[in-house]
């Protein structure tokens, strides 16, 4: 724990954080899946992925489906038809080159 916060506060804070991070996403549609992987090596799919995981860890059964629209507020078919573009070629060329580098990394 940090600055002695209890557990309950400092989880309080890290959903906090999410929500935070979520609308910040929300507001910048813009920043496409695969620039924030490029970039990141996460992306708002990794977050839904993520969501699904955790929810497993704690005995819950919440699908992919579920957890998109949970993280894109909305389902995921209706914001890639809104705010996702075909990825161009150069997109495709950094993330295989970040991909690429990730693995010579390990």
């Amino acid at each position: 724990m940090t600055n002695n916060l209890t557990e309950p506060q400092e989880k309080e804070l890290e959903a906090a954080v999410l929500r935070r991070l979520l609308r910040h996403f929300d507001e910048h549609k813009d920043v496409q899946n695969i620039d924030l992987m490029t970039l990141a090596g996460f992306c708002r799919n990794c977050l839904s992925k993520w969501f699904v995981e955790a929810a497993k860890e704690r005995g819950l059964d919440v699908d992919l489906d579920s957890a998109r629209q949970n993280i894109y507020g909305m389902p995921y078919s209706e914001w890639k038809d809104r705010y996702q573009p075909a990825a161009t070629e150069e997109q495709l060329a950094r993330l295989a080159a970040a991909e690429k580098a990730k693995k010579a990394g390990k």
